[in-house]
């Protein structure tokens, strides 16, 4: 188990937290965006590159992403509401942004995965309009990450 110092995790008092524990409870949703990437860029990339019939595909696989990130959004709001209510201080930047509520390298891997998405974005936009609807997934599955397994400070009184 390590130690979490005050002040590391958004003024969190000093906690015995597992920061191994957390990546490896939270991996589903990591790789669930990562996988989503994946899917995002084997669609919408080859209709930028001219490959007209897939077009359909990359549409409906773009808005079915956002109707995921939707879900995610209200999933996460409501966890974090659920929590702020227990006494946790849940803010919009420690539960979409994982301010202060997140190990560095988790923080990392949910912005890696947000500009990878973006970069696909911006790459297809002009062939797969829908697409710009997708770099929402990578700020709902991080909302979603925190609600479940972030750490927050206790709510001032």
């Amino acid at each position: 188990m390590a130690h979490v110092s005050p002040g590391t995790l958004a003024g969190v008092p000093a906690l015995e937290i597992d920061v191994e524990q957390l990546a490896r409870e939270g991996r589903g949703i990591i790789v669930t965006g990562w996988v989503a990437n994946l899917l995002f860029a084997a669609t919408a990339i080859p209709v930028a590159l001219g490959i007209d019939g897939a077009l359909g595909v990359a549409i409906g696989v773009a808005l079915l992403l956002f109707v995921v990130a939707i879900g995610a959004f209200v999933y996460a709001f409501g966890v974090g509401m659920a929590r702020s209510t227990r006494g946790d201080d849940v803010a919009v930047a420690n539960l979409f942004f994982l301010q202060g509520s997140a190990p560095k390298p988790i923080r990392h891997n949910f912005l890696a995965m947000f500009l990878v998405c973006l970069a696909v974005t911006a790459a297809t936009a002009a062939w797969e309009p829908f697409g710009v609807l997708v770099p929402m997934l990578p700020i709902g599955l991080a909302g979603m990450w925190a609600a479940r397994y972030g750490v927050f400070p206790p709510r001032r009184k």
